[in-house]
């Protein structure tokens, strides 16, 4: 076949012909953009990033750990944390968005940790 007949221009039009049909589909399918439309303000307390990390109540999801105790003071996190390490339990912190400190365990030692920090007379 010559290449003057044209034919070699039907790959790129059934190209460029299937990505616009994809793009009609999506399109009522709903995936238009998320954003803010023309003049319409953004919502208020609404978190940065995806929403789908964001207002998923009051728990946290720390994948294996689970909060041992929450404090205010990062000073008294830092205590927390070097009672549960004397008594052999591994502990990691992490400062939540409200500017409280959780004290973190792994699941299965989680109610020994708890059991010592409630019962620890400096705390």
């Amino acid at each position: 076949m010559a290449t003057s007949d044209g034919w070699y221009l039907i790959g790129p039009l059934i190209a460029v012909g299937l990505v616009g049909f994809l793009g009609a589909v999506f399109w009522r399918m709903g995936l238009q953009s998320t954003g803010p439309l023309d003049g319409e303000p953004l919502r208020s307390g609404r978190p940065d990033g995806l929403a789908i990390f964001g207002e998923r109540g009051e728990q946290e999801d720390y994948g294996l750990l689970w909060p041992a105790a929450v404090t205010g003071e990062p000073e008294v996190a830092d205590e927390i944390r070097r009672l549960l390490s004397d008594a052999g339990i591994r502990t990691t912190q992490v400062t939540g968005r409200d500017g409280r400190v959780s004290v973190l365990v792994f699941a299965e030692e989680v109610e020994e940790a708890r059991r010592l920090v409630g019962d620890s007379p400096t705390l």
